[in-house]
């Protein structure tokens, strides 16, 4: 499992995102960077990546590579191989050659192509890297969960509805069919924010097995107008529990995964201590929440209605 975002499967999916106009995963997002590619350069770079990145359907697997990194992910992409380059610029171009027989043409495109993703990751992608991370350790917080409880099948489990754990075959919902055989290679399962409905993996099957999944937006649900877990403790407090009841976590990421201030979940935390609905530990500099069994039970009873 990626443990942290991946920088170029985020950027590539963000800018699909984008030219689609479909599902915003961050609230204000495109908006903002709407704004922000005004600029002259952006336009450039927006230039170079459209042709190769459409709003649906498939783009070069070179644009993803396995680093998760972005200097070493634009670093692969820059030292693609000319000719694997071509190949898959041809498919893109739905069989038509991409280039002449000689490959040097697009080993210098390869260049600008790296530079222009590096540029659209910084404008698009990077001031949302605190609030990404911390939706992507939430989601890894369930995985790891079912992983002890049940395995592997377990975590394989709670991917659904997307993605479907048939013993022996991974199912997941994906634009045309595809079979993927792993041959005894492992399978890098990456969570992403920016990745919309259906699962995302790579064409060529001789690359790295690689499935990204969608975590969702994150974002709090809306609170329906009888929901008496907010009526009694609050609608911030009550997100708190729920984000206790998925996975234990820090003060400052409970901060992140909501929205506020570091100060504003400490307090929160402290009063649903002082209730005896969470229990707080200090590990270093750090302070870890955890649910209670009583914080559990009011949870059950405010979302279901449960006497």
């Amino acid at each position: 499992m990626a443990r942290r975002p991946h920088a170029l499967w985020e950027t590539v999916l963000s800018l699909q995102i984008l030219q689609g106009r479909r599902h915003t995963p961050l609230p204000g997002w495109r908006d903002v960077v709407l704004g922000r590619l005004g600029a002259p350069r952006a336009s450039a770079a927006l230039r170079t990546l459209r042709p190769l990145i459409p709003a649906r359907g498939y783009f070069p697997d070179f644009l993803t590579p396995a680093d998760g990194d972005l200097d070493g992910g634009i670093a692969a992409v820059r030292n693609t191989p000319p000719r694997r380059a071509a190949a898959e610029l041809e498919l893109l171009a739905g069989g038509s050659r991409a280039e002449d027989d000689d490959a040097h043409p697009v080993s210098r495109r390869l260049g600008h192509v790296g530079d222009a993703l590096a540029y659209y990751h910084q404008t698009a992608v990077a001031p949302y890297m605190p609030r990404m991370r911390a939706l992507i350790d939430a989601d890894r917080a369930v995985r790891a969960r079912a992983l002890l409880d049940d395995g592997v099948e377990g975590l394989l489990r709670t991917l659904r509805p997307a993605v479907r754990w048939r013993r022996p075959v991974l199912e997941a919902d994906y634009p045309v069919d595809q079979e993927l055989r792993l041959n005894g290679r492992g399978l890098l399962l990456v969570p992403s924010v920016f990745c919309e409905r259906t699962p995302v993996s790579l064409l060529d099957p001789s690359l790295p097995p690689t499935l990204v999944y969608p975590i969702g937006d994150g974002g709090p649900p809306a609170t329906p107008a009888g929901d008496g877990l907010a009526a009694l403790i609050g609608g911030t407090r009550g997100e708190v529990l729920r984000r206790l009841d998925e996975a234990a976590a820090t003060t400052s990421e409970l901060a992140r995964v909501l929205g506020i201030s570091t100060a504003s979940a400490s307090q929160h935390a402290s009063v649903l201590r002082r209730s005896g609905l969470v229990v707080s530990r200090r590990a270093g500099n750090a302070v870890i929440h955890r649910i209670t069994p009583l914080g559990a039970a009011l949870l059950r009873g405010g979302e279901h209605g449960a006497p």
